[in-house]
């Protein structure tokens, strides 16, 4: 039987549910569909488990009243997460760099693409899984995919509807689409049976 590991930067696929389609996820859901898809080009795959990655919102010191508010409520969302069937969440770090020319703040994750990388490598060298579905859009998660595909590992990328469309530059998000041996546009269908009902 083969065995699927999913990975999904949750700040990527958050910008594409919100603002590419205004649609909030059931992670249970996405999980299941992504499963689907993989599963529809193989025959008996078994998800080993579905990480995510992402950060707890910043807080100042002292946190203001609705930093703290915004912070918990991650929390709560993180637990919940947590306790998903064969869910695994890691926490990477925000971290403030300052203010842009319009005097917005600038925030930039910490340690999420290492940890992505580091799971998918060390699951690949393991040889736990077949199969990987990785939710994301940073090159810098190249080196794990050529690990894993060395590995023999199949490599799906999920990606925005924006992620394969050349603009006549190279970019990080082009080389990740060209490096994966499957790729996968999350649509507003796909998004639509992912979607969590309030």
């Amino acid at each position: 039987m083969s065995r699927l590991a999913i990975f999904i930067d949750g700040g990527y696929l958050d910008k594409i549910a919100e603002k590419e389609f205004g649609i909030f996820i059931d992670y249970e859901k996405i999980s299941g569909e992504i499963r689907k898809v993989v599963a529809s080009t193989a025959t008996d795959i078994e998800l080993l488990r579905t990480f995510y990655y992402n950060c707890l919102p910043y807080q100042s010191n002292p946190p203001t009243p609705d930093e703290a508010l915004r912070f918990s409520k991650r929390q709560s969302f993180y637990d919940y997460l947590s306790q998903l069937r064969r869910f695994e969440v890691r926490r990477g770090r925000l971290v403030f760099c300052g203010l842009s020319d319009k005097g917005e703040p600038i925030f930039e994750q910490k340690k999420v693409d290492l940890m992505l990388g580091l799971d998918l490598a060390l699951l690949s060298g393991k040889q736990q899984i077949n199969h990987v579905a990785i939710v994301a859009g940073d090159g810098d998660l190249l080196p794990a995919f050529e690990v894993a595909k060395t590995e023999g590992i199949l490599v799906w990328l999920f990606h925005g509807p924006r992620c394969s469309k050349a603009d006549g530059k190279s970019t990080y998000a082009q080389e990740l689409w060209l490096k994966a041996d499957e790729r996968y546009e999350i649509d507003l269908a796909f998004m639509q049976r992912t979607q969590k009902i309030r």
